[in-house]
């Protein structure tokens, strides 16, 4: 008796090689049906028609062609269990010990923004899951391809020892059920959109055990959602990246992602910027984002959004950092920095993306939002103070506030010629941010700029900015006493801008 293969699949990447090799080496008979049987036909590989083999026709158009207990027998049936190979032979039905399939892409046709309900609908595969599942359940005794990057695996498998073992076939199982489970979940989402009833899901495949989480007694794992990001960066040199790394990779990226297009250096520190600074170069930026708070940048995250050159790399080998990530790099920088065997450089050649929304866990549900990335845009600020903020106060206030957005709430930032002087982040208060803030900036203060995520609900902290000699002020606006932190900054005679749009970061 023959092997018998069935194979059904819309992307036909790589099936014709698999099937050569399945008929021509290892005897296989092929059992397909619609396009991916004249595929293989008209490439002279020999095909038995699904519906010559059922003597069942398709019908509805080819909406019905492997419902059919033949097939389904021949899948489903336990090769160990004495019931079932007595149906099997009573009824003339051969085992199929190979399944091949891949779904309809419904995942791609919605993505296009013309595609009408109609045309999704009919790109909802109903056999293809049905074989799929049923391969799957079946795993003790049938292998089931659902992606063209297993053909490799399988065939090695056949040419070492004639048949994937149990352990293969069961991870096999395990990536079919979780194909499916997207691909659901893909559907459930489109029909609903727009309703309350959508359903949310977050579905990752591990990318890589991590050794543990934010500490040693935690068990991590970094888990891939999409192709692309973090995933697809490539690590230079360094140990593996750590869970608090990649936290402050995200981190870095994000703030980085507000000054593309100009050359800005990043430093975070437990996920907030310590040290953010524009600059004529990748060396100016970096040593202004590092002059802006040098104490914490000890042991943090650089992010360029420029590539990296020989210069800023040997500037950067002069102090203790984990991790420096950039969208290229220099050969003579890669080797001044091979210096620091331990530290971590990562190449991530977009920036821009980016998370859609975040998720945060709670006890018996978990909450989504959409991601805060929205482009700043000052036609929507207005100045509500008698002064009004020059040119050179404009280009920092904007500067301040892009950094502001990423930093923990409550969060002052005070920066002056796109340079951070003082940050107060995660504080209780929003007087006592700014006091960490004006603090940290000292005499630079003079002149400088504030910006504040959230509304100031009392004049204090405007009083406090004045004292300490900030030249111009940014925040949302929103609070009842707004008329006393105006009041205030009139006194002072300093311009103050309401973005109209808080920033909180918690």
């Amino acid at each position: 008796m023959p092997r018998l293969a069935l194979i059904s699949v819309s992307d036909k990447t790589g099936i014709l090689p698999l099937a050569t090799t399945l008929v021509h080496r290892y005897g296989f008979q092929i059992l397909s049906s619609g396009g991916t049987a004249t595929t293989l036909q008209q490439a002279g590989i020999p095909v038995t028609p699904v519906s010559e083999y059922t003597q069942a026709p398709e019908i509805l158009g080819g909406r019905v062609k492997t419902l059919h207990p033949r097939i389904h027998g021949g899948i489903l049936a336990r090769l160990d269990h004495p019931q079932d190979q007595t149906d099997l032979e009573r009824l003339g039905i051969p085992p199929i010990e190979l399944v091949v399939v891949n779904l309809y892409p419904f995942e791609a046709t919605v993505a296009q923004p013309e595609t009408t309900l109609a045309q999704a609908i009919e790109q909802i595969d109903i056999g293809g899951p049905t074989l799929i599942r049923a391969a799957a359940k079946n795993y003790a005794h049938v292998t089931v391809l659902t992606d063209p990057d297993q053909y490799p695996t399988y065939l090695a498998a056949l040419e070492a020892c004639g048949s994937p073992d149990l352990a293969l076939r069961a991870e096999l199982a395990r990536q079919a059920f979780v194909r499916i489970l997207r691909y659901d979940y893909a559907i459930a989402r489109y029909l609903t959109a727009g309703s309350d009833q959508q359903p949310w899901m977050l579905l990752g495949i591990p990318h890589q055990r991590l050794r543990y989480g934010e500490n040693p007694h935690q068990r991590a794992t970094w888990y891939e959602t999409d192709a692309g990001g973090w995933t697809a960066a490539q690590v230079i040199q360094g140990k593996a990246l750590s869970y608090n790394n990649l936290l402050d990779l995200e981190a870095a990226r994000g703030v980085a992602a507000e000054f593309l297009g100009e050359t800005a250096a990043v430093i975070i520190k437990h996920t907030n910027p310590c040290g953010v600074a524009c600059g004529s170069s990748p060396l100016e930026a970096y040593r202004r984002a590092l002059a802006g708070d040098p104490v914490s940048a000890f042991g943090g995250i650089v992010a360029l959004t420029v590539p990296l050159d020989a210069e800023t790399a040997a500037a950067m080998v002069e102090i203790f950092l984990e991790c420096v990530v950039v969208p290229g790099i220099v050969p003579e920088a890669e080797v001044l920095l091979a210096a620091k065997k331990n530290l971590r450089v990562v190449v991530l050649p977009d920036f821009r993306q980016a998370p859609p929304e975040q998720v945060r866990l709670l006890a018996g549900g978990f909450l989504v939002q959409t991601a805060d990335t929205a482009p700043v845009d000052p036609q929507a600020w207005r100045v509500v103070t008698q002064a009004q903020p020059t040119p050179e106060q404009e280009r920092d206030l904007r500067f301040a506030w892009k950094v502001c957005r990423h930093v923990k709430s409550n969060a002052i930032v005070v920066a002056h010629q796109q340079q951070t002087l003082g940050i107060g982040a995660g504080q209780m208060n929003r007087v006592g941010a700014a006091r960490l803030a004006l603090e940290q900036a000292g005499s630079r203060a003079q002149g400088a700029v504030l910006a504040s995520d959230g509304f100031f609900p009392f004049a204090d902290t405007v009083e406090l900015a004045v004292q300490a000699g900030i030249a111009a002020i940014i925040q949302p606006g929103g609070s009842l006493k707004d008329p006393d932190s105006i009041a205030a900054a009139d006194r002072a005679g300093i311009p103050m801008i309401f973005t109209g749009r808080r920033h909180f970061c918690h």
